[in-house]
């Protein structure tokens, strides 16, 4: 299988998904991404740790049965040929560096559990006979310090991970606080520094160099040395170290620790030191494996400055060529990355306003159509009105009565001045309703045409008709309101002078007002 030949269409929606949460998080090409998640059966967890843990990439060396992993190379060497041992494996399985391993320590106070008050009665003694055995070995190991190394070699499987007793009387603290716990102590001892101490633990420290391709310079110190007061004052505060290591161009992350500390020990244990103070150059390597870390460099004892930071620039420059082609080639992807990015915004945006005009135009087109229906339904409603304002004047005009003879007294007279000009003289019985009266003037030149009304005519269903006139004299001025009620002889008298005023004209003006 060639892993370097990846198509993304030939992979399920899973592993698709699998590849876009496992790039996401380590950042990796593609072309290596792809065969590590195939190894790991396209669990992004595993790879994910095999990615951080600095395994090798080649499938060959990981089903080879012949050639052991690192760890198991370290867990071979010795306290009193650690770093010659180390070289010289290093040199033969082929590989330029030594692999940095990742360390997560757990923190003793995570695990806690009170021991029942009857038992605790019972292992007394052992409790006793333990604590001073412990003492003993103790006291021993400190006139021979390699013995507790050496023990722990042989009784835990991996020295990185393997559980260590606080001896220090220090509280266990996560890495965070562990770190600023270190850093206010150096401070207290040493005074104020320009050391850029990182604020956190080891991984992500570890994490932060391997993402962004920058050196994790690593400084262990053992209070109980009488190196480390020197080492630290007159190698690791000079100010030729210091400016070396704030150099921006030099890209060192700086991460130090008390390997009294859990986190510090397992760290040192890691990295088999050997003697304090400790001082470990890790960078990626990419002529080892795409995802690997590697230790380019180590400094153990004390060292002058200048020696300090000759050795610091020659394990840059092993590696200095060979990274700046993993950061062009970085630089790149993420330049396609951002132009692809910027493409994508783009066309969103333009889908956005090319949305935004479409439903622009869809309103305007409802609001149109919307009006044009109101419009319509208005001079429908006008024309159902006229037809049944014509219908009701029609029934109304044939329900009049008659104007009575000359041979009726008691009548009444009225003119009326139409707003034509026109003046009316007619008569209506006495006890006729003024709503006769307005009825008359409504339907008049219904009455007056030459047309006799002889169809039955039926009141428009549903319609309630509004007279949009009233009757009024003109000297003394009197409306005769339709509300009001009576008949005509009772409201007017039995004779009268009256003028139709439109009210439509009035309501008109006040509108405009």
């Amino acid at each position: 299988m060639a892993d370097s030949d990846v198509d993304i269409a030939q992979l399920t929606a899973d592993q698709q998904l699998a590849l876009q949460q496992f790039t996401a998080v380590t950042n990796q090409e593609l072309e290596a991404a792809v065969p590590l998640l195939r190894r790991c059966q396209w669990n992004v967890q595993i790879a994910i740790a095999r990615f951080f843990d600095g395994e090798p990439a080649d499938p060959v060396a990981e089903a080879s049965p012949s050639i052991p992993p690192p760890q198991d190379r370290r867990h071979q060497e010795t306290l009193l040929n650690g770093l010659s041992t180390s070289s010289r494996s290093s040199t033969s399985s082929g590989r330029p560096f030594e692999p940095a391993p990742r360390i997560v320590p757990q923190p003793e106070s995570q695990v806690t559990s009170q021991t029942p008050l009857l038992l605790a009665i019972v292992f007394t003694p052992f409790s006793l006979a333990y604590s001073l055995l412990s003492k003993y070995f103790r006291f021993f190991g400190y006139f021979f310090p390699f013995v507790p190394r050496f023990w722990t070699r042989i009784t835990a499987g991996n020295p990185s991970q393997a559980p260590r007793r606080n001896t220090s009387g220090r509280r266990p603290l996560n890495p965070r606080d562990t770190a600023a716990r270190f850093i206010r102590e150096f401070e207290e001892e040493y005074g104020s520094h320009e050391l850029p101490f990182f604020e956190n633990g080891y991984a992500q420290a570890f994490d932060l160099a391997k993402k962004d391709l920058k050196f994790l310079l690593i400084v262990l110190v053992s209070p109980e040395h009488d190196d480390t007061s020197s080492f630290i004052r007159d190698t690791l505060l000079s100010p030729e170290v210091v400016s070396f290591i704030k150099n921006p161009e030099n890209n060192i992350i700086l991460w130090a620790g008390n390997v009294q500390d859990s986190e510090a020990y397992q760290v040192s244990a890691a990295l088999n030191c050997t003697k304090f103070p400790f001082a470990s150059l890790i960078v990626h390597t990419p002529q080892v494996s795409s995802t690997s870390m590697g230790i380019v460099t180590r400094i153990a004892g004390p060292t002058p400055p200048g020696q300090f930071v000759l050795k610091l620039q020659s394990g840059i420059q092993q590696v200095l060529e060979p990274l700046n082609r993993v950061r062009a080639q970085r630089a790149e992807l993420l330049a396609t990355r951002n132009l692809r990015e910027a493409q994508n915004s783009a066309y969103e945006r333009s889908l956005a306003q090319d949305r935004e005009r479409a439903r622009q135009k869809r309103e305007a087109e409802e609001r149109k159509a919307r009006e044009e229906k109101e419009a319509l339904e208005r001079e429908e409603a006008l024309q159902r009105e006229a037809q049944n304002l014509a219908q009701w004047r029609k029934w109304r005009a044939a329900s009049i009565t008659e104007e009575p003879g000359p041979e009726v007294k008691d009548v009444v007279r009225i003119s009326l001045r139409m707003p034509s000009g026109e003046r009316i003289v007619h008569r209506f019985p006495s006890n006729a309703p003024i709503e006769e009266l307005y009825a008359f003037v409504e339907c008049y030149d219904i009455l007056q045409s030459q047309r006799p009304i002889s169809e039955k005519v039926s009141k428009p269903e549903g319609f309630q008709h509004e007279y949009k006139f009233r009757l009024v004299s003109p000297v003394p001025r009197e409306a005769y309101e339709l509300d009001a009620g009576g008949t005509i002889k009772g409201r007017i008298g039995r004779s009268g002078n009256l003028i139709v005023e439109r009210t439509e004209e009035e309501d008109e003006d006040e509108d405009i007002e």
